[in-house]
């Protein structure tokens, strides 16, 4: 046991005479300056603080989920010349001669956007003449910005014509029923309201019986 509790002693020793010395070499005159990288200036002890986001925080909150939507693409084989159209949706492929399409997302901005695109994840394989399949192409293709992203590829080419989805109506300015987070709010309009309507409706006064002769003789 002694030789032991010597030993990690005898160790811890040494690994601190080794750091002293780093450090020493380090602040010597002329010695070069070791490089800091952003995780040096990261604090020792963040907090960090877990927000939970409302769904209607959320800009695609009521969209058609990305399993339900069908993506249009079109392929050319341009050793022949034939285009072809292939529907799909997101997970599924389709495999035509010595080609398989991918789908994997399909994405428009919603209609109240300034500028539209409508985008579709696409990876391209190509059959090998050993047998083998090559990924020629894996990224997003836009239908309105066809030079964002192309399919280099010597005989076929793909590109988006479409992707059928959703959004929840009422626009930007709609915002969830209630501040419960849940999700299952209905969307609702936040206009805001003229004082007239804003404002409750007024009781109407009483009706007052008719003065007689009676009420009018002096007690």
């Amino acid at each position: 046991m002694i030789r032991r509790v010597l030993g990690g002693a005898a160790i811890a020793a040494l690994l601190a005479t080794g750091a002293c010395g780093k450090k020493a070499a380090e602040n010597a005159p002329g010695a070069k300056p070791t490089p800091r990288t952003a995780l040096d200036d990261e604090p020792t002890s963040p907090d960090i603080v877990t927000v939970d986001v409302p769904s209607g925080a959320d800009p695609s909150y009521g969209a058609t989920p990305m399993a339900q939507r069908v993506a249009v693409l079109g392929l050319l084989n341009k050793r022949n010349g034939v285009a072809r159209e292939i529907k799909l949706k997101p997970g599924e492929a389709a495999r035509i001669g010595d080609v398989i399409v991918r789908l994997r997302a399909c994405e428009q901005t919603a209609p109240w956007e300034q500028e539209h695109y409508t985008g579709a994840f696409v990876q391209l394989d190509i059959q090998q003449l050993g047998g083998t399949w090559k990924r020629a192409f894996s990224g997003w293709l836009y239908k309105e910005r066809p030079a964002l992203n192309v399919v280099q590829h010597p005989i076929y080419d793909v590109w988006t014509k479409s992707c059928a989805m959703t959004f929840p109506v009422g626009g930007p300015d709609s915002v969830p029923a209630g501040s419960d987070g849940e999700g299952n709010a209905t969307p609702r309009s936040s206009a805001k309201k003229s004082p007239a309507e804003a404002a409750p409706p007024a009781e109407a006064p009483a009706p007052t019986a008719p003065a007689t002769a009676e009420d009018k003789s002096p007690t």
